[in-house]
């Protein structure tokens, strides 16, 4: 059984690197794949401009997409909607703002939103997944088929990462990756560090898996323009870096890690 994914995130548009954006449309439009993963900040201020040029571009690319929001696809110069409506425009342009989910006999994927509008500490914009949120996603990714891949998505790393540029600080992260671990998923995937990464979580068999995608857009931390394209072949996984040079994209580091054997696998 394989697996063909890819992940894009951050690309905050009306921020985005238009040359790196326009190749990794080209790489989705020309590469074949089973679904694609953007992991959340897709606008800049969480206009509705912003959101109308996503939910284009998106349209523009073929195949199943799978969405989760981040903090900045709440509107930011908007208090009063930011606290009462933080993702009625991400709805009405993008889709389901949480527990999107992604079914096929072979693979179940949920999305679940780590952002939130606002929140009682003085930088908001950290994530935070609730109780309820652990056990609805678990529950979905646990029901799973025997020997099918368990996928979660979301914005924030729920653990902090070793170098990280910025800092999550997810409130009830610990919590989530404890739980999803013991639910048998296979995979996290999030973006917001705008670095690349793949670490197993440090829980009971360590045999789940966080990976991060870079940035598409032009607020760069270190790291250049990228994307990730994750392989699932039996119980490896290979996940590799893209790339954008200023020219073009160039296929750079890759991870390779096994995940836990599982019944019918």
């Amino acid at each position: 059984m394989s697996l063909r994914l890819i992940h894009l995130t951050d690309i905050h548009f009306n921020s985005e690197n238009r040359a790196a954006v326009a190749a990794a449309a080209d790489y989705v439009r020309t590469s074949p794949f089973d679904l694609l993963i953007v992991s959340g900040d897709i606008t800049q201020w969480g206009r509705w401009d912003e959101f109308e040029t996503a939910a284009a571009w998106l349209k523009s690319l073929p195949g199943p997409q799978m969405l989760t929001p981040g903090n900045h696809d709440t509107p930011w110069f908007g208090m009063i909607q930011r606290i009462f409506d933080p993702f009625g425009r991400y709805e009405r342009t993008l889709g389901p703002a949480d527990c999107d989910r992604f079914n096929r006999p072979d693979i179940r994927v949920c999305a679940f939103n780590s952002a939130r509008g606002w929140q009682v500490r003085l930088n908001w914009s950290k994530g935070h997944v609730s109780r309820a949120q652990s056990r609805d996603v678990c529950a979905i990714l646990a029901a799973a088929p025997a020997g099918a891949y368990r996928i979660a998505v979301c914005h924030h790393p729920l653990l902090e990462e070793p170098g990280e540029p910025i800092t999550s600080r997810v409130r009830g992260g610990h919590r989530a990756a404890r739980a999803l671990n013991t639910a048998g998923v296979d995979v996290v995937i999030s973006g917001h560090l705008h670095m690349p990464f793949v670490h197993p979580l440090p829980y009971g068999d360590k045999r789940t898996f966080t990976v991060g995608a870079g940035t598409l857009s032009l607020r760069e931390r270190g790291s250049r323009p990228s994307f990730n394209v994750i392989e699932i072949d039996g119980l490896a996984m290979t996940v590799t870096l893209m790339a954008w040079d200023g020219e073009r994209l160039t296929a750079g580091r890759s991870w390779t890690v096994y995940l836990r054997p599982r019944g019918g696998a």
